[in-house]
């Protein structure tokens, strides 16, 4: 009955609490991500069989590897599997999250030492997706105080570098895994999330020829070509997405893959037209596109946007590339999802993504259907008063015990 599981996990919501607030004391940014995977895999370790899968550096070679950050190191880094094992002829349920966070924010007082006020947890982390992790492990002790065992198997995958394109994520799914349906815990207010963007991480090099103000001609400020490339990128954009209206969910955001420019590095001397510039940033897509189609189109806009300089003086580059997926919202994974919301006090609402996510590597590359959910608000990640209710990490937890009853099936 719902009751019984939303007393068990009213029983462990002191623990979850703890357990989160431990996550955030460690500042695990990319590449450093060591102590807090050992902390969850010593805490998980008393709710199921722990895998520690460990790293390479021979991720690097993946085509669908991700380098925002060059030469950081794999070798001795994990991601962690754990596992409830089923007792046979049920559905295998797969849940994934991420333990690394990004930096902390502008004004961000004592980013990794976690406040608790009045039922909310703050700190780096805390819904982006530490929130998460604790929303899984509330989720699994509720399941061993009631005794519960399920046909199907529950998987967790825990990995590292979500925040810098899904390496970790990229790595489990190199392995493999078999399950009948993934749910990627990130949060969504509790929205169900059938319908996820894409995205890709680029870096526009401009060449210039260098030279004095005084100059009438000659220099050719490569930081003008990078304004004129800010120009063409987001009128491509504007483009882009006209062409994809009319995608279930996507239409009800005003501009659900926006462009956005992050980083532009030019120039050393007021007076000098400088050499090179060089702007980085993110433009999302919908499923109505693939990112090789995204890639291709934003290099063609720049090559025939009628700068014959610009034509042969740029190189465009992408250190991330995420893509889209949609699942039919009639589909099991989505209408049993919404009834066990419902159950647990929640509205079940059915929608889209409008941020890249991990979950495309289970849909598009494993063949398992997925979705996003979890407590928390994306407005509020990675901000500098990134937060999470607990109320809505224990009705999550509620809502994942009573969808394992129905998806995996009582043993």
């Amino acid at each position: 009955m719902i009751s019984d599981i939303q007393a068990a996990v009213q029983s462990v919501r002191d623990e979850a609490t703890q357990f989160l607030c431990e996550l955030i004391r460690y500042p695990s940014l990319p590449g450093e991500e060591a102590g807090v995977m050992r902390h969850a895999s010593l805490r998980f370790a008393e709710l199921g069989s722990v895998e520690y899968v460990s790293l390479s550096n021979e991720l690097r070679q993946d085509a669908d590897y991700s380098n925002p950050i060059p030469d950081i190191e794999y070798e001795g880094r994990y991601n962690l599997r754990v596992r409830l094992p089923g007792a046979g002829k049920g559905r295998a349920l797969l849940l994934n999250t991420h333990l690394d966070v990004v930096p902390a924010s502008e004004g961000q007082d004592r980013p990794f030492d976690p406040a608790v006020r009045d039922g909310i947890v703050c700190g780096r982390g805390a819904c982006d997706a530490k929130g998460q992790a604790a929303t899984i492990f509330a989720a699994l002790s509720a399941i061993a105080r009631l005794g519960y065992a399920f046909r199907g198997d529950i998987i967790v995958h825990l990995v590292n570098e979500e925040e810098i394109g899904g390496n970790g994520t990229m790595a489990m799914v190199r392995r493999g895994e078999v399950a009948d349906g993934c749910i990627v815990m990130e949060p969504t207010d509790l929205k169900i999330g059938c319908s996820v963007r894409g995205a890709v991480w680029f870096r526009v090099i401009c060449t210039g020829k260098p030279g004095h103000s005084g100059q009438a001609r000659g220099p050719i400020s490569a930081l003008k070509m990078a304004t004129r490339v800010i120009e063409i990128l987001e009128q491509y954009q504007a483009r882009l997405l006209e062409s994809s209206r009319g995608i279930a969910f996507f239409d009800d955001h005003p501009n659900p893959m926006p462009i956005t420019f992050g980083k532009l590095n030019a120039g050393n001397w007021p007076a000098t037209a400088p050499a090179h510039a060089v702007i980085e940033g993110v433009l999302g897509f919908l499923p109505n596109k693939t990112r090789f189609q995204v890639m291709q189109e934003m290099r063609e806009a720049i090559h025939e946007a009628g700068d014959p300089w610009l034509k042969e003086n740029f190189t465009l580059e992408f250190m991330y590339r995420h893509d889209a997926h949609a699942l039919a919202p009639t589909h099991p994974l989505v209408s049993e999802l919404q009834v066990a919301c419902r159950e647990a006090g929640s509205e079940g609402e059915v929608g889209a993504i409008t941020a890249s996510s991990d979950s495309w590597y289970y849909a598009n590359q494993l063949q398992i259907p997925a979705l996003v959910f979890g407590p928390g608000s994306l407005s509020v990640a990675h901000s500098n008063h990134e937060q999470i209710r607990m109320d809505e990490v224990c009705r999550a937890a509620v809502t994942l015990v009573r969808f394992c009853e129905s998806w995996c099936g009582k043993a």
